[in-house]
């Protein structure tokens, strides 16, 4: 067995899956936005949701792990705020796929040309 030291690369690709596993649940996007500039209590954050005080921790845990969010802590009290320089990494990882979209928007453009031209 071969044991595989850890590069940047590793760091960052784990970064980004960290990220990217925090956005794919729609509460923790939900509490995101909810800190989109402002700084909120655990219990403001947990206060639209049908679910425990307890679950929005844990939720609140995965979007710290990734980056994206801070705690404050006093004492038993938790501010937490909003920390998106993670999110402009994912955004710039999907933005490198940008130019295969667009290659295929402008073969769809032609395509839609064509059929328009050869319309009665």
């Amino acid at each position: 067995m071969s044991l595989a030291l850890a590069t940047p690369l590793d760091a960052d690709t784990d970064r980004l899956d960290a990220v990217f596993f925090a956005l794919s649940d729609p509460v923790r996007r939900a509490i995101l936005e909810r800190l989109d500039g402002e700084a909120l209590l655990v219990s403001e954050l947990a206060e639209p949701f049908a679910i425990s005080l307890q679950a929005v921790s844990r939720h609140i845990q995965v979007l710290v792990r990734a980056g994206l969010i801070t705690q404050a802590r006093s004492g038993r009290i938790s501010r937490c705020s909003l920390d998106a320089e993670p999110l402009s990494d994912a955004a710039a990882w999907i933005n490198r796929y940008a130019k295969y979209w667009q290659v295929q928007f402008e073969t769809l453009t032609r395509h839609l040309s064509q059929i328009e031209k050869e319309k009665p």
